[in-house]
């Protein structure tokens, strides 16, 4: 049996997935059952457009907040969390702690974009 190893993880939002579903629709004649269903998943829970995904980005890292990664921003840009509590529902599961008036400073950067 081969042996898989991961070289680099590089986590991508849905609205990126979303970009990349259209490409290859765009290539292909025929999707993949899989791939249908996916593009249909993220039509209907991609918010925002790839302009304001990735100014969303660079903002929330603009913020440079200790300890956030990647991942993180990406789950901040697909849940776009409306008020305090959803945000710290986002960090509940992680290792990482955030101080209450990062918390707000992220709230503050996704309402401009939602």
């Amino acid at each position: 049996m081969t042996s898989i190893e991961i070289l680099k993880e590089n986590p991508i939002s849905l609205g990126e997935v979303k970009e990349k579903i259209n490409m290859i629709s765009n290539r292909d004649k025929e999707l993949s059952d899989v791939t249908t269903k996916t593009k249909d998943y993220v039509e209907y829970f991609v918010k925002l457009d790839e302009k304001k995904i990735r100014e969303l980005k660079s903002s929330l890292e603009g913020l440079n907040i200790p300890r956030l990664k990647d991942r993180h921003y990406v789950k901040l840009i697909d849940i776009l969390p409306e008020d305090i509590n959803s945000l710290r529902t986002i960090f509940a599961g992680e290792t990482v702690t955030v101080k209450q008036e990062d918390l707000n400073r992220i709230l503050e950067v996704i309402k401009k974009y939602a």
